[in-house]
Order: structure tokens, then C-alpha cells, then sequence
């Protein structure tokens, strides 16, 4: 569990150190971009670390016999390109994890960056979204950095333009195109044309990608009933950061569009609740609900400055989230039904 506990301790130490700082310093970037290549290679370089590792490991295998093109065809395009491309070049699986958690890791790093206090942004990330989805679930988690690093410009450009990075990460993940409604939603201008035009837009992506899945998604997900441990727990999580959002939303500073954005955000939090007790998978409502983990990123570590102490962000918040994500993760390493899979962290080894 060490290894774990490391590099909670680094974004902890990180956000407590910037909140003493108030923010400054020249070396608060540089020094996360390297806490964020620490966590890239920490998911990269696992070994067997992972529920669905040999699921993973015999996938990457498999693309490296096959032609380019059916590869496409079979498998979301770009995660296929990613372990094909690998395999060509003679490298092990470590490639395409490496790969994909720098992606993840950029996008992450990049969104935490717009918040407050980025090295609780993070922090706040490890427990859940970085241990347990970046290392065990490849291909979302590339889908979900994607949608980060799409989600720290929304409210400076075109939805039109957040589009284009759902459109890659739906090439890793088919499922991420379900964002594409609540980010349309929080238009503020140009509503109408820009609806039409992202109605349009999914409708391309769902032919492209997600059409030849949907059968498969029912009779695995839906049909089958397949039930994942633990998905009331983890979306339940998304409600405290939902109902403070919408409780104190003026509290937190926002354009119309970003509060447009995660007001949505915190009511498909209950969505997701209503469709896990009334729908027969839960498997299906929580691989849906991880793409709300953004939510509680974004809600927990603004609290600080939603809720002022004297001299700025407030150190209680602060140390009240660091005290609730170590106590996420401690329960998860030492209780969770699946936790052996990720125990011991090991580092691949290239000496055979």
C-alpha cells in the first residue's frame, strides 16, 4: 500500500504548502507538472496491478497480430491504435498503459490547474479516480482525462470546440459521448444552433463508434443484469458535492455557463442514484457515473475559497477534504471486495 499512500502524501504536502504560499511561487507549476509525470508512470509502469489486467495484457497481445485496419473495426479506434502501434515496435503492454496515463494525467493535471488550489484538485482524484480507474479501467480513464482537459477550457471557447475532445475520447471509450448533452445544455449564447449542431454531431459519433457496440453494451450491461460491489457507494459520492453545488452555487464565483455546466453536473449526480435503484444493472449506471467524478473535483477543492477563512481560502476545509480522501482510501486499500487486485503495487520489470 505504500506506494499508494506516496503519492497521496506528495499532493497532500502540495496542498497544503500552496495554501500557505496563497498561490504563488514561481515553481507551484513546474513542480506539479512533475507530481503529474510521477502519477503518468506510476499507471503507466503498474504490473498486474488492476482488475481487468490480464483482460488488458491478452487484448494488447491480440492487436499485435492484426492488420491496422481491422483493428479500427474491432476495437475503439484509438485505444487500438495505441496497443497496435505498441506491439509493432516490439514493446510489452507497459506501452500502452504508459501512453494512456499520460493522457489521463495531462487532462487531469490540466483541469486541476483552473481550480484554486490544483494540488488539492488532484488530491481529491487519488483515491478513487487515480488508483482505482486509472489503473484498472485503461480505457476510460484515457476518456475521462480527455473530458477533464476538455472541461478546463469550456468556459473559454466554443462548445463546439469541448466537441472535438469528446470526439477523440470516444475513440478510447464509446460511452463518453454521453457528455455531450450536459455540456450542450449549459450553452449561453447561440443556444439553439449549438444544440442543433452537437445533436448533429452525436449523431455522427454514435454511427461511427458506438452503433456496432450498443448490441454487445445491452446483452453485457443491461440485459444480463451484471451488478458492480460497491456502485451505490461510489455514486453516492457524488451527492455531497452535487447538493453543496446547487445549495451554494452563487458561493463559488462562476460565468452563467460554468454554473450552467455544473448545475448539470450535480442534478445527472441524481440521475444517476434514480437509474441505479430502478434499473437492473449497476454495472451499467456505474461505469455511466465515473464521468461525473469531475464533480467532486471540481465542488471539494473550491470549498476552501466558497467558504473564506480570514486570510483567504480556509485551512479547515482544506485539511477536512486531505482528512476525507485518506479516509476514501483507506477504506477502499483495506476493505474493498476488489482491493487484492490492486495489492501489492508492483513496477514492471524490463530485465525479464
Amino acid at each position: 500500500m505504500f506506494p499508494y499512500w506516496l503519492l497521496f502524501s506528495i499532493f497532500a504536502a502540495g496542498s497544503l504548502e500552496y495554501r500557505r504560499r496563497g498561490g504563488v511561487g514561481s515553481q507551484a507549476a513546474p513542480l506539479l507538472v512533475v507530481a503529474g509525470l510521477v502519477t503518468a508512470l506510476m499507471i503507466g509502469l503498474r504490473y498486474r496491478v488492476g482488475g481487468d489486467w490480464y483482460s488488458y495484457e491478452a487484448t494488447y497481445f491480440d492487436y499485435g497480430y492484426r492488420k491496422l485496419g481491422a483493428v479500427l473495426l474491432l476495437s475503439d479506434p484509438g485505444y487500438g491504435v495505441v496497443n497496435w502501434l505498441g506491439r509493432r515496435l516490439g514493446f510489452e503492454v507497459w506501452f500502452a498503459n504508459l501512453v494512456c496515463g499520460t493522457i489521463f494525467s495531462w487532462g487531469l493535471v490540466k483541469f486541476a490547474r483552473r481550480q484554486p488550489n490544483p494540488w488539492l484538485a488532484i488530491l481529491i482524484a487519488v483515491p478513487y479516480l487515480i488508483i482505482v480507474v486509472a489503473m484498472g479501467y485503461t480505457r476510460q480513464a484515457v476518456a475521462i482525462g480527455l473530458i477533464l482537459a476538455g472541461l478546463s477550457v469550456v468556459d473559454r471557447t466554443s462548445i463546439l470546440r469541448f466537441s472535438g475532445y469528446i470526439l477523440v475520447a470516444a475513440t478510447f471509450h464509446k460511452s463518453a459521448i454521453i457528455m455531450l448533452p450536459l455540456v450542450a445544455l449549459a450553452a449561453t449564447q447561440q443556444r439553439i444552433v449549438t444544440v442543433g449542431l452537437l445533436v448533429v454531431l452525436a449523431a455522427i459519433i454514435y454511427y461511427l463508434f458506438v452503433q456496432s457496440s450498443v448490441d454487445r453494451l445491452l446483452t453485457g450491461y443491461v440485459e444480463a443484469g451484471y451488478s458492480s460491489q460497491g456502485a451505490g457507494v461510489r455514486v453516492a459520492m457524488n451527492l455531497p458535492p452535487a447538493i453543496l453545488f446547487l445549495l451554494f452555487a452563487n458561493r463559488f464565483s462562476l460565468s452563467k455557463q460554468q454554473k450552467k455546466l455544473w448545475t448539470n453536473f450535480s442534478l445527472a449526480a441524481f440521475a444517476a442514484l434514480w437509474f441505479l435503484i430502478f434499473t437492473a444493472s449497476s454495472t451499467a449506471v456505474d461505469r455511466v457515473a465515473l464521468y461525473l467524478i469531475p464533480l467532486q473535483i471540481f465542488v471539494l477543492s473550491r470549498l476552501p475559497e466558497a467558504f473564506p477563512g480570514r486570510s483567504g481560502a480556509n485551512g479547515q476545509i482544506i485539511f477536512a477534504i486531505i482528512a476525507y480522501s485518506a479516509l476514501i482510501q483507506f477504506v477502499w486499500l483495506n476493505y474493498a471486495v476488489h482491493a487484492p487486485y490492486w495489492l501489492p503495487y508492483q513496477l514492471f520489470s524490463f530485465t525479464g
